[in-house]
C-alpha cells in the first residue's frame, strides 16, 4: 500500500484480520473524531466462536510478525516463499518482504561452531588476536554446550559474577517468550548473577539527565495522542528526527498509527518546520520548511531561540513562576551576566551556520502558534548530548505550553508511533529474568563496554556515583550486534581481545559472530511459536506469531539453547518451572486475559486464540484518544507533581549542580564538543558526520538481504555529499570513496546530492563491519561500517552515554581495485 493513499483508507480501519470478543469491547469501539475516519466493525462481536476456525481456512497465510511488521507467512514444501500485510496496517513496510529471506540466508549459522585456536589452547591459551580471522570447527550441541557451561561454572567459582558480562543489548527478535536478552540474564542469576548495563545506545544522554528535569526517563513515555495533537497543533517542530523512516519499524510490532498521524497533519495543512543537517524524507513528506544547522549545534541554536524569546518578552512568565524552577539563572547565563558574552540569536548564528534572523523568525513563529516540539535522539548521541534535550525543555517551558492540547514537546513520536492512543485490555509479560542474587556487581554504563573489558580497575563517574569497572573474563552476547553498535570499531577489536571467552547466539554470521568463541546457531522468530504485542506505546494488538517453517539446519530457538544450558549447570527445574513452549505461552495469555477481563474486555480461550490464527485488537477510549501529556501537572502541580526534588520542570538542577561535573553543570548550557567544524581536528578532517537510522534496514538487521540493491552504491554503504564538496575532490555520483579519519577508514559509494548541507557528509548506520586484513589495526572496512570514524567517549560525565552521531573526516575518491565485499561471507571452516 502506497504511504500516500488517501486518509479516507485509513489505517485504523478493521478488517476480518482481527477479532475482538465481548460485550464491553464494543462501547469501547467508538471512533476517533475530527480527521480519524470511520472504522467498519467487520465481525460482530456476538458472532460464534468457531468462527475463527473458518477464517484460519480463508487465509492464505501463518500469521506471525517482525519488527517491521505484522504479516502472513506464505510457505510451500517448508519454505516460506512469500509474505502479506495484515489488512489492518495502514502503513505496511516492505520489509516484511524479506522474512523468506531472513529465513533461507545463505549466510546462516548452520551448526554449533567453535574457533580452532580456543578449541585447541582453551580459555587460557586461545590467541585472542585471532577472533575475526581464525578458522572455525563444527561441534555438536552437547559438546557446546558443555564448553559453554563449564566456562561459566568455573568462572562463577574462580572470579564472581562480575567477571562475565552477559548484559547481552540489542534489537533481539520480536517475541515475549524467546527474548534472548532475558533467557540469558534469567540463567546467568540463577547461576549465581553477571555484570549487567544500565541504559542503552539509543538514548542514553537523554535519559539519564530527563530524569532529574522532568523526574522522568521521558525518551520512553507516551506522548500527547495523535487526535489531540491533530486536532489542536497549528506547527509541528521536527528537530533532529525522520518518522516517516523510523516510524517503519518497532521495538515490538508497530501498530503504525504515527504515520497516519503525519498523513492526517500534512492533509489538514498543519505547518511544519525540520531543523536538520539533512532534507530528510520527513520534511520531504510534510512539506516542511528546512532549516540546516552545522551538525552538534543544537544547544547554541536553542540558546538563541530562548534569548529572542527572553529580549522580545515572548515568554511566558507565569508558567516558569509556577510549574519550573531556576529560569532566573539560566536567565542569567544567556544574558551574559557571569561570562560577558550576550547569548543571542547572532551569537548561535555564529555557531550553528543559521542566519541569526532565522533563528529570531523560529522563536516569534513558536511564540504566537500552538507548537508542538518533536524532537529526535540523534541530537543526544553526542558528546554533551545531555544539553539539547534539557534545552528542548526549556524552550518549550519558556512557550508555556506545555500541558495544553496540541502544545508543548515529545521525544517519542519518531519512535514505534508515540502518540498512538493507548487501547483498554491487557498486557502481556513475557518471561522474567528472576532476580539478581544480593550483592552482585553494579552494572556499567552500556556504551562504555568496550572501555570496561580494556580497563579493568577503572573508575569513573555516573550520575552522581562512581563505578569501578570489573575485569570481564566471559562476554555473551545473545540478540546483539555489538561490532554495529559500539562506537570505535577498531579501539573495540582491541577490547574485544581481553576476555578470555567470547559466547553468542546467532542466526547469521555477523561481525559479532566472527570475532566469537564459541557459535550457536539461533533460529528465526519465524521458526518458532510465540507471542508479541502490537504498539509500544498503544498496546492495541496482541499477535500469535506461529512457527511458519521448521528450524533450519541445526538450529534451535532461543529457550531450548538456554533450557539446555540450564542443564549442563543442573538449574534446569527452576529454569523451566516445568513448562514447554506451548505452556509458557499459554500462562502468558491467561495472565492478560485476566487483565482483560478487569477492564471488561472478555477475550476467547487461548486454545481457540491461538487455532484461529488471527489476533486480537482491543478497544481505545474516547478519552484516551485525547490525553495530553502533562494535562494533570498542568492543571494542578501542587496534587499532581512531577518526580524531581522540587515537583517540577527544573531548569536549574541543584541535584546535577551538586554533582559538580565540569562537563554538565546545573543550568543547560552550550559548550563545543569533542569535535566539531570549529575544532582543531577539522583542519585535518574538515567534513562532519551525520548518522542516519536506514530507509531499508533496521541498524544492522537486513544488511544481508536484497534490500542492498535499493541503497548500495557499487556494493557499499552510501555516503551523501554535497555538490560543492564533491566538486572540490573530484568526487561524482556512483564513485567509490574511502571516508577517513585518526581512527579509521571505510570504504563507501557517493551519492551527491543537495540534499546534505555543504561541510557534511551522511552515512546511516548499521553495515556489517568488513576489514579488508583483520590482522592490520584500522584496516579498511569494505563495506563502510560508520562506526570506524565514530569516537567512543561518554556524552559527559553524568551520563555516560554515546556519540554515535558525530565524527569529523576526509574523504577522497578511491583509486585502487575495487576489493571484494566479504561482509556476508561464511568464514573459513564453517
Amino acid at each position: 500500500m502506497n504511504n500516500n493513499k488517501k486518509l479516507t483508507q485509513s489505517a485504523i480501519s478493521m478488517s476480518r484480520r482481527r477479532f475482538l470478543t465481548g460485550t464491553a469491547a464494543l462501547a469501547g469501539m467508538s471512533l476517533m473524531s475530527g480527521l480519524w475516519p470511520k472504522s467498519v466493525l467487520a465481525q460482530a462481536i456476538g458472532e460464534a466462536l468457531p468462527q475463527f476456525t473458518a477464517l484460519r481456512q480463508a487465509q492464505r497465510g501463518i500469521l506471525t510478525g517482525a519488527h517491521w511488521g505484522a504479516f502472513e507467512a506464505i510457505v510451500q514444501n517448508g519454505r516460506m516463499i512469500d509474505t502479506k500485510p495484515i489488512q489492518d496496517d495502514p502503513f505496511p513496510n516492505d520489509l516484511i518482504t524479506m522474512a523468506p529471506h531472513q529465513v533461507h540466508a545463505p549466510n546462516r549459522v548452520k551448526y554449533p561452531m567453535v574457533r580452532k585456536s580456543w578449541l585447541e589452547g582453551g580459555p587460557l591459551n586461545c590467541r585472542p588476536e585471532l577472533r575475526g580471522r581464525d578458522e572455525w570447527v563444527r561441534v555438536s550441541w552437547d559438546k557446546a554446550l558443555t564448553l559453554v557451561s563449564q566456562q561459566i561454572g568455573r568462572l562463577q567459582k574462580e572470579h564472581g559474577p562480575q567477571s562475565i558480562y552477559a548484559g547481552s543489548y540489542g534489537w533481539k527478535s520480536v517475541g515475549m517468550l524467546h527474548n534472548s536478552r532475558t533467557l540469558l540474564q534469567r540463567l546467568m542469576n540463577l547461576c549465581g548473577g553477571c555484570l549487567d548495563y544500565s541504559g542503552d545506545y539509543s538514548t542514553g544522554a537523554a535519559q539519564v539527565i530527563m530524569s532529574h528535569v522532568v523526574g522522568s526517563m521521558e525518551v520512553y513515555e507516551q506522548q500527547t495522542a495523535w487526535p489531540n495533537v491533530i486536532e489542536h497543533s497549528e506547527q509541528i517542530i521536527l528537530w533532529g528526527c525522520n518518522p516517516m523512516v523510523t516510524l517503519k519499524n518497532s521495538w515490538n510490532i508497530p501498530d503504525h498509527v504515527g504515520p497516519s498521524g503525519f498523513q492526517a497533519l500534512k492533509e489538514k495543512g498543519i505547518r511544519a518546520i525540520c531543523i536538520d543537517p539533512v532534507h530528510s524524507d520527513s520534511a520531504k513528506y510534510m512539506n516542511a520548511e528546512w532549516i540546516a544547522p552545522r551538525p552538534y549545534t543544537d544547544s547554541a541554536m536553542l540558546i538563541g531561540i530562548a534569548h529572542t524569546l527572553m529580549a522580545e518578552k515572548l515568554h511566558n512568565a507565569d508558567f516558569l513562576q509556577n510549574w519550573t524552577v531556576g529560569f532566573d539563572k539560566f536567565a542569567a547565563y544567556i544574558n551574559g551576566e557571569d561570562d560577558g558574552v550576550v547569548k543571542d540569536a547572532q551569537w548561535a548564528a555564529d555557531i550553528c551556520g543559521v542566519d541569526a534572523e532565522t533563528i529570531r523568525r523560529l522563536a516569534r513563529d513558536m511564540a504566537k502558534r500552538r507548537t508542538m516540539i518533536m524532537a529526535g535522539w540523534g541530537i543526544q548521541r553526542q558528546h554533551h548530548g545531555e544539553q539539547p534535550h534539557w534545552l528542548l525543555v526549556t524552550v518549550a517551558s519558556m512557550l508555556g505550553q506545555i500541558g495544553l492540547p496540541g502544545g508543548g514537546f515529545g521525544f517519542s513520536y519518531h519512535y514505534s508511533s508515540g502518540g498512538s492512543p493507548t487501547a483498554r485490555g491487557g498486557i502481556l509479560a513475557g518471561i522474567s529474568a528472576g532476580n539478581a542474587p544480593a550483592n552482585g556487581p553494579s552494572p556499567i554504563p552500556v556504551a562504555r563496554i568496550a572501555d570496561c573489558l580494556a580497563n579493568p580497575g577503572k573508575t569513573i563517574d555516573f550520575n552522581g556515583a562512581k563505578v569501578t569497572y570489573p575485569d570481564v573474563k566471559m562476554v555473551y552476547v545473545a540478540g546483539g550486534n555489538t561490532f554495529h553498535q559500539h562506537q570505535d570499531t577498531n579501539n573495540l577489536v582491541k577490547a574485544w581481545q581481553h576476555p578470555e571467552t567470547i559466547v553468542v547466539n546467532e542466526p547469521y554470521w555477523t561481525a559479532t559472530a566472527k570475532f566469537a568463541d564459541i557459535v550457536l546457531p539461533a533460529t528465526t522468530s519465524y521458526e518458532r511459536n510465540d507471542l508479541e504485542m502490537g504498539g509500544d506505546y498503544s498496546q492495541l494488538y496482541v499477535f500469535p506469531m506461529h512457527q511458519c517453517v521448521p528450524p533450519q539446519h541445526e538450529s534451535r530457538n532461543d529457550l531450548d539453547i538456554f533450557i539446555g544450558l540450564a542443564e549442563k549447570l543442573g538449574v534446569r527445574d527452576a529454569f523451566t518451572e516445568g513448562k514447554d513452549e506451548m505452556m509458557w505461552l499459554k500462562g502468558m495469555y491467561d495472565d492478560m486475559k485476566a487483565q482483560a477481563r478487569n477492564a471488561h474486555v472478555a477475550l476467547p480461550p487461548f486454545d481457540m486464540f491461538w487455532a484461529s490464527n488471527n489476533y486480537i485488537r482491543f478497544p481505545v477510549p474516547d478519552a484516551n484518544k485525547q490525553w495530553v501529556r502533562f494535562a494533570d501537572f498542568r492543571e494542578n502541580p501542587l496534587l499532581n507533581p512531577l518526580g524531581t526534588p522540587s515537583g517540577k520542570i527544573e531548569i536549574y538542577s541543584d541535584a546535577v549542580a551538586k554533582m559538580g561535573y565540569a562537563d554538565c553543570p546545573g543550568i543547560p548550557t552550550w559548550m563545543p564538543p569533542h569535535e566539531w567544524y570549529k575544532g582543531p581536528e577539522a583542519q585535518s578532517y574538515p567534513l562532519s558526520l551525520n548518522t542516519a537510522h536506514p530507509v531499508n534496514r533496521l541498524h544492522s538487521q537486513l544488511d544481508n538481504t536484497p534490500l542492498r540493491k535499493k541503497y548500495a552504491v557499487a556494493d557499499r554503504e552510501a555516503i551523501w555529499i554535497n555538490p560543492q564538496d564533491a566538486k572540490r575532490r573530484g568526487i561524482a555520483s556512483g564513485d567509490l570513496i574511502r571516508a577517513f579519519n585518526g581512527r579509521g577508514q571505510i570504504l563507501v559509494g557517493a551519492v551527491v546530492t543537495e540534499d546534505v548541507r555543504e561541510g557534511v557528509v551522511r552515512i546511516s548506520e548499521g553495515a556489517w563491519y568488513d576489514p579488508i586484513n583483520p590482522a592490520t589495526p584500522g584496516s579498511l572496512c569494505k563495506n563502510g561500517n560508520v562506526n570506524c570514524l565514530t569516537f567512543d567517549i561518554g556524552s559527559s560525565s553524568l551520563a555516560q552515554g554515546n556519540c554515535g552521531h558525530m565524527a569529523q573526516l576526509e574523504i577522497e575518491k578511491y583509486q585502487a581495485s575495487a576489493p571484494k565485499n566479504t561482509a556476508h561471507a561464511v568464514p573459513a571452516g564453517a
